[in-house]
């Protein structure tokens, strides 16, 4: 599947298969999320890989959300400095760390495995769950398994010239 394929291919999924992803795929998409580029190539987050369904538990009743249950793996994708700032005023962990996981999302599609971002959760009670020190902030999570149905139909997005402008805003 080549990367446009991927692209399209992309959408967020909620119903997975009960089979593990195998940990060649796995370990394919962790390095794609580490080959992302980072601000100042500092690479300063980690990836929390949590496939132990106790701890999975525990983290559906802190994300609120039921159907991570079935799940079987999710990456808390974390910052490691909260703080720094990009000489643009733009924070710089937010940035890289989604840099990372869109690089996952995308090499997850290439090998037939489903994806879905996942930003609500209690941020002090994942990062109790997960042993992540308090100097560091969970900027998402990904799930990661085989979707159990066929993506939907064309997705939503708004046009192009809703979205591109050129020279100017």
């Amino acid at each position: 599947m080549d990367l446009f394929e991927a692209i399209e291919k992309r959408c967020s999924v909620r119903k997975y298969e009960s089979r593990d992803v195998e940990d060649a795929k796995l370990r394919r998409v962790l390095a794609a999320g580490i080959a992302a580029p980072t601000a100042r190539n500092r690479q300063d987050f980690k990836f929390v890989v949590v496939k132990d369904n106790a701890v999975r538990a525990k983290l559906v009743e802190a994300t609120e959300q039921e159907w991570i249950t079935a799940v079987p793996v999710i990456i808390a994708v974390v910052g490691l400095s909260p703080e720094r700032v990009m000489f643009c005023d733009v924070p710089s962990d937010p940035v890289d760390c989604a840099i990372a996981i869109d690089h996952m999302s995308l090499a997850a599609v290439a090998q037939g495995l489903g994806t879905c971002w996942i930003g609500h959760f209690k941020q002090d009670e994942c990062k109790k769950i997960l042993g992540i020190s308090a100097d560091a902030k969970i900027v998402e999570m990904l799930t990661i398994g085989y979707p159990a149905q066929p993506s939907a139909a064309t997705k939503k997005r708004k046009s192009f010239d809703e979205l591109v402008s050129y020279d100017k805003f």
